[in-house]
């Protein structure tokens, strides 16, 4: 007689779930056994009196800043690892560990304050610039103010020296036309005075006075014009408007008489025309 012993369905499944958590329990065991003595190792050294030697202090680095502006980066949030969860299965083999995806590294953000700063910096390099632009052209305009300031006295002062030179010039022509006149005027007068020493009369014969003037007491002048020959002769004798018919006769016979030393021009004798005479007829 065979005598078969039968197992209930829940308790075979009991015992398939049940193993593998007895086989991953052990080593958990051991590590967290591991893991209290070594907390107790570093608690007794700490209570011995026992400290770490402080970290040396890093130099510290020194940034150093261009003027560029950049735009902020976008921040890329850390993925969270995924979580798989195991589901418990009847078979024994131990579930597969889970590898989380490489995460980047986040780049740094940008600092607000040195942003501030760069963008200041430029505001003042622009600034200085455009200061000196304004600079720059300020001395151009004060530098062409002084020229043209230059040019215009230069072209007063040119002014003046050629109005100067023409009120010399003036003066110096009125002097020399003066000087000219006086000149002509001697010449004239020395002309003149040889002229007239050149035919002075040599004899003048006074003229009869009329006797049908005397007896009627009638006086006057009488002015004869003629020319003077080169031989001292006169010529052409004739009375002017003014005179008395009784004195035209002996008037004309006394010129006819006169006698004049010759005018001699460049060593030739040269006749006078136009020479006057006047006869004064007077009663004593």
């Amino acid at each position: 007689m065979t005598a078969m012993i039968m197992h209930s369905p829940q308790q075979t499944l009991d015992d398939f779930s049940l193993r593998p958590l007895r086989r991953h329990w052990r080593p958990h065991a051991l590590a967290a056994t591991l893991a209290v003595a070594l907390h107790a190792g570093v608690l007794a050294l700490l209570v011995a009196g026992w400290s770490v030697a402080p970290p040396a202090a890093e130099q510290p680095a020194v940034l150093r800043t261009q003027l560029v502006m950049l735009p902020p980066a976008p921040q890329v949030p850390e993925p969270a690892p995924a979580v798989v969860e195991a589901a418990p299965t009847p078979m024994s083999t131990p579930p597969e560990p889970v590898v989380a995806a490489p995460v980047e590294p986040a780049k740094p953000a940008v600092d607000p304050r040195l942003q501030a700063q760069k963008l200041e910096q430029a505001a003042l390099a622009r600034k200085r610039v455009e200061d000196k632009k304004r600079e720059q052209l300020a001395e151009q305009q004060r530098q062409q103010h002084e020229r043209q300031e230059n040019d215009k006295r230069n072209r007063e002062a040119e002014q003046q020296r050629l109005a100067q030179e023409q009120a010399q010039q003036q003066q110096a022509q009125r002097a020399e036309q003066t000087r000219l006149a006086a000149e002509r005027a001697r010449q004239q007068a020395a002309q003149a005075a040889a002229d007239s020493r050149q035919y002075l009369p040599l004899s003048k014969e006074v003229p009869d006075y009329p006797q049908r003037a005397l007896d009627k007491n009638i006086e006057g002048d009488c002015t004869v014009e003629y020319s003077v020959n080169p031989q001292g002769k006169v010529e052409n004798p004739k009375v002017l408007d003014g005179c008395h018919p009784l004195f035209i006769r002996p008037s004309l016979a006394a010129a006819n008489t006169f006698r004049y030393q010759p005018r001699i021009v460049d060593g030739q004798a040269v006749s006078v025309p136009a020479v006057r005479n006047t006869f004064h007829y007077r009663i004593k």
